[in-house]
């Protein structure tokens, strides 16, 4: 953080992940800036991206819907931090919700590194505490809400696994 206190003593959630990828670090940076590559695997699996809009440089906005199988859309918005091709990017986002209010955001940061000539991706992705979060005043649409036994949300969970 800026004030030079870690993530947890700001009180943020924070996940990393490691992958290796077989492409040139080059091809991999590119998968996450252009909005038609992203637009092919970002999301659950099953779900597509009818709309995906990235403006890959410092300030540029994202957007994107994820449409589930069931046909529901879930739209997502951010901005572009921080960009270093093909190295580094950083870049934050936020659920939307019926009203077009974020949710909640979080703070990714994808670093892009290639080890004994094989290319991999780290992500951190930095949720803040409730009490950080921007309150929305409104809430879901009913349709967006389902109870948890419901059979599309139990696929759902199943694919993300």
């Amino acid at each position: 953080m800026a004030n030079g206190r870690s993530v947890v003593e700001d009180g943020l959630l924070e996940l990393s992940l490691t992958r290796r990828v077989s492409a040139p670090l080059e091809v991999v940076f590119s998968a996450w800036t252009d909005a038609k590559q992203l637009a092919e695997w970002w999301g659950p699996k099953g779900f597509t991206n009818p709309r995906c809009e990235v403006d890959a440089r410092v300030g540029g906005a994202i957007h994107i819907d994820m449409r589930a199988p069931d046909g529901m859309v879930y739209p997502l918005t951010g901005r572009i931090l921080e960009i270093d091709p093909p190295h580094r990017l950083v870049f934050e986002t936020a659920a939307l919700d019926g009203d077009g209010k974020p949710m909640f955001e979080v703070l990714n940061t994808v670093t892009f590194a290639a080890v004994r000539n094989s290319p991999f991706q780290k992500r951190r992705h930095h949720h803040p505490p409730p009490h950080l979060r921007r309150k929305s005043r409104s809430r879901l649409p009913d349709r967006r809400r389902r109870p948890r036994h419901d059979p599309k949300l139990r696929r759902a969970r199943q694919n993300c696994r």
